[in-house]
């Protein structure tokens, strides 16, 4: 479901308000801008990247930081039951 590459997709967005969102299972990184739109209805916003980089306290965290994350992201997933 979740995966490192997630996580460096939503670091790289560039914008602080690019989201990593469940829809129907997958996981996607989503530009605020496309959040809005009926493709996303539903979706459940887990993280913006700007959250992301003040949770970490940098935009450029190590591989550990990166599989981390990816692992906590995946258990906040199940919790939700996405």
């Amino acid at each position: 479901m979740i995966n490192e590459s997630h996580v460096r997709e939503l670091l790289d967005a560039g914008d602080d308000d690019a989201a990593l969102v469940l829809l129907e299972g997958r996981a996607q990184v989503v530009a605020p801008s496309e959040r809005a739109s009926d493709a996303y209805r539903g979706a459940a916003v887990l993280l913006s990247r700007g959250d992301l980089v003040g949770r970490l306290g940098t935009s450029t965290p190590s591989d550990h930081e990166v599989r981390t994350l990816a692992t906590t992201l995946r258990t906040m997933a199940a919790e939700i039951g996405a």
